[in-house]
C-alpha cells in the first residue's frame, strides 16, 4: 500500500511568490503521503490577460523558483509530486505539468488539448507521453482538457501506469464524471487536483478526487474550499486488467480494427 493526495487551492493570478508561501503550508499539513498532485498552473494562476502578462509570469522549469520550492519540499519530507507550471522555454509558452523527487526534477510533460483562450498563450505540447517509474508506482501525467480526449489515458495505461495524474483548472461542470471512467476502462487509479476561485470570468469547479481502477470514487473534495485529501492505495490493483475471467481489458482489443483513429 501507498499513500497518494492532492491539493486543492486557489493560485493567485500574478502572485508566484504569495502562491509559494500559500502551498508551503499547504504541503507542511500533508506529510506522509508518497505521491500529491497540485493542480494546473499553480505558480501563475490561470486567465492571463495577455500572452505577453503569461510570459512575465513564466519560468524555466530548470532554474525556476517554483520547481525549487517543490524540490526542497520533497527532498526534506522524502515525497514525490506533481504540478501544473508556467513554463517557458526560450521564447515559447507551455501549460506544463512536472513531477519532481527527493533528487529533483524526474519529468516533464506539456499540455497536448489546448482549451479556449490557452490556445493564444501556450504552444501544443511537444513531448511525448511517458510513464515515469517511482518505484512505489509508475505514473503519468495529463492537464485538465485531456480529460475529454481517451486515447492520451489509453497510451499511458498501455505504458504501465498505475496511476494517471491530472493536474486541472476545470471550469466545465462534468469534467468529474468522465475522468474516474477513464480510470474504469483502463484499469488505472486516477488523481484529478483542480483549483477553486474565480479569475474574472472563470469560476472553478473544484470537487478534486482520486478514483480507483473501477471507476469508484474514493474521496471528492468541496466545490470552494482549499483542501487536502490523502488515500491509501494499492497499485497492484492497477495491474490487474481483467474484467472477467475470460476478458482481459487491453489483450482483448483488436487494433487492426481501429486504424481509422490514425487516419482522421
Amino acid at each position: 500500500m501507498i499513500k497518494v493526495g492532492l491539493i486543492q487551492f486557489e493560485p493567485k493570478l500574478g502572485k508566484p511568490v504569495e502562491n509559494i508561501s500559500t502551498l508551503q503550508g499547504l504541503l507542511e499539513r500533508a506529510h506522509g503521503a508518497d505521491l500529491i498532485v497540485l493542480p494546473e498552473l499553480s505558480n501563475s494562476g490561470y486567465n492571463f490577460e495577455s500572452r505577453m502578462q503569461a510570459f512575465e509570469l513564466s519560468e524555466e522549469i530548470k532554474s525556476g523558483d517554483y520547481t525549487e520550492f517543490l524540490t526542497a519540499q520533497a527532498k526534506k519530507n522524502n515525497e514525490y509530486f506533481v504540478s501544473g507550471i508556467n513554463e517557458r522555454a526560450e521564447n515559447k509558452l507551455f501549460n506544463s505539468s512536472i513531477l519532481v523527487g527527493p533528487n529533483g526534477l524526474i519529468g516533464t510533460y506539456r499540455k497536448i488539448h489546448l482549451f479556449m483562450n490557452e490556445k493564444d498563450i501556450f504552444e501544443k505540447g511537444d513531448l511525448e507521453l511517458k510513464v515515469f517509474d517511482l518505484g512505489f508506482c509508475k505514473t503519468g501525467m495529463l492537464i485538465c482538457f485531456d480529460w475529454i480526449f481517451p486515447e492520451v489515458w489509453r497510451i499511458l495505461a498501455l505504458k504501465g501506469a498505475d496511476v494517471i495524474c491530472h493536474p486541472s483548472n476545470l471550469v466545465l461542470p462534468y469534467a468529474q464524471q468522465a475522468v474516474p471512467v477513464h480510470g474504469m476502462i483502463n484499469r488505472t487509479f486516477n488523481i484529478t487536483a483542480n483549483r477553486i476561485g474565480t479569475e474574472k470570468s472563470l469560476t472553478f469547479t473544484g470537487q478534486s478526487f482520486i478514483s480507483d481502477p473501477s471507476g469508484t470514487i474514493l474521496k471528492m473534495a468541496s466545490l470552494d474550499k482549499a483542501e487536502i485529501i490523502l488515500v491509501d492505495i494499492d497499485p497492484q490493483k492497477a495491474r490487474n486488467k481483467m474484467i472477467t475471467e475470460r476478458n482481459h481489458a487491453f489483450n482483448d482489443r483488436i487494433p487492426s480494427a481501429y486504424t481509422f483513429l490514425t487516419q482522421n
